[in-house]
């Protein structure tokens, strides 16, 4: 008989009239047929459409992976995120971009701490910038940042990179780290990186970590393992929405503390959840759980602080003069508009003085709970003897710095929409201060060891 399965592997003698019904009863069509004689085709066809099929399951996989980010799920409550449940793993083809000031220390020390911050938020701009519309996780870090993305964009991303290590070191004589780490790296080293999505608003959301690889990937770039090569860019890195304007924050309730509280190797998971969720539990009685801003929003002098720095982040092309007359009369105009409240077109500055406050990023977790917060005393006592116990216990090395104020990092895409993203630290040396006290612990305790 003329099966389908014979017609695949050779025509039967009897089938020799071509579009035609063979003596068993099977039509036969000629372009089945080879001029051989044999049903070659159809083997073709079905080889082409398991090659189509692989096609579109490859192509399905790297929609996937691309979208991975935006398909998570946004939790609201940051005391949701202390624990490990709303945390998924990244997809395996991604990587993690890094960078980091080398010797903010020395930055700090000689007052220079808003510079480290708008060198640390202009490594996620530039990414923004090179990526427009798209969403990927992103950790602000103080002195530096961390960001996620799917392998389909390392080239762009590594050039980005490379190109505002130039201009960091060009700019401020500021020598910028910057790495690339593929994540399979990370996984064969027994970590993992995962990530959740936090909204402080309606507006915004902020990429949460954990799975202890963003730090270990810090770890190799500083040891050298990882970085950045040298791309050939000479273009600079688009900054463009990157602002540091606002006046220092000035605490209310006491003190702004920056803490960093950073699980050790090896702690029970268990524990490091209960720790997480009573740290974040204590905040909680605070003003606004600790927000170091009035949710009426941040002030503005004019001229502000950071006009320099801001100046240095738009086009080189333009003499520097230039860039600081510009935005003299650009900040100028800004302060008349909050200082009455008038309205212009979309914009409105009471809404956005309220929507700065609102989106503002104050808390995070980045393989460790990181907190700029107004705080009192009787919470700061609260809460460094439950660090202290947990650190005796062998749970977590902590830091904590103390200072008057806090500092604000902007990325504003439009000022007629409310999806502009606010950096908080403090303003003495914040969370870089405090990751340098829990290096002091490491340090002591190995010595002691």
């Amino acid at each position: 008989r003329c099966s389908p399965c014979q017609i695949e592997k050779s025509i039967p003698s009897n089938c020799s009239n071509l579009d035609e019904t063979c003596s068993s009863g099977c039509v036969v069509s000629s372009a089945a047929i080879s001029p051989a004689g044999h049903a070659t085709n159809v083997g073709m066809a079905r080889q082409s459409e398991e090659m189509m099929a692989d096609s579109r399951a490859s192509a399905d996989s790297t929609e996937a992976s691309v979208t991975f980010y935006e398909s998570l799920p946004v939790f609201e409550d940051f005391g949701t995120l202390a624990v490990a449940d709303p945390y998924s793993p990244l997809p395996e083809d991604w990587f993690l971009g890094i960078a980091d000031i080398e010797d903010s220390s020395g930055l700090i020390d000689a007052g220079k701490y808003k510079l480290v911050n708008t060198i640390g938020a202009a490594v996620i701009s530039a990414q923004m910038n090179a990526f427009p519309d798209t969403r990927f996780p992103f950790v602000f870090g103080g002195d530096g940042a961390a960001f996620a993305m799917p392998g389909l964009w390392l080239e762009r991303a590594e050039r980005s990179l490379d190109a505002l290590r130039k201009w960091a070191l060009r700019e401020f004589d500021v020598v910028l780290r910057t790495a690339i780490v593929p994540l399979a790296d990370i996984r064969a080293t027994g970590r993992n990186v995962f990530v959740a999505r936090h909204a402080p608003s309606r507006s915004v959301d902020y990429a949460m970590f954990a799975g202890g690889g963003v730090s270990w990937a810090e770890r190799e770039m500083k040891r050298g393992r990882f970085h950045v090569r040298d791309t050939g860019m000479q273009d600079d890195p688009d900054l463009t929405g990157l602002s540091c304007r606002w006046t220092p924050i000035e605490a209310v309730n006491g003190d702004i503390l920056s803490v960093v509280a950073a699980p050790r190797a090896g702690s029970d998971p268990k524990a490091i959840e209960r720790l997480m969720s009573d740290l974040v539990s204590i905040t909680e009685g605070l003003r606004r759980s600790g927000h170091p801003m009035r949710a009426e929003g941040p002030g503005f002098r004019w001229p502000p602080e950071g006009l320099d720095y801001e100046a240095r982040t738009r086009d080189a092309s333009i003499p520097l003069w230039r860039r600081r007359l510009t935005l003299l009369f650009e900040t100028f105009i800004a302060h008349i508009f909050f200082k009455t409240g008038l309205r212009l077109g979309g914009f409105d500055p009471d809404h956005y003085i309220k929507t700065t406050s609102a989106n503002a990023d104050f808390r995070k977790f980045e393989d460790a709970l990181l907190m700029t917060i107004d705080c009192d005393e009787p919470t700061r006592k609260k809460l460094e003897m439950r660090l202290q116990k947990a650190q005796d216990e062998g749970l977590v090395n902590y830091g904590i710095s103390k200072q008057s104020g806090a500092l604000m990092t902007c990325i504003v895409p439009s000022v007629t929409r409310d999806d502009h993203i606010h950096f908080i630290d403090g303003a003495s040396g914040g969370y870089a201060t405090a990751a340098s006290r829990i290096k002091q612990v490491r340090s002591k305790s190995t010595q002691d060891t």
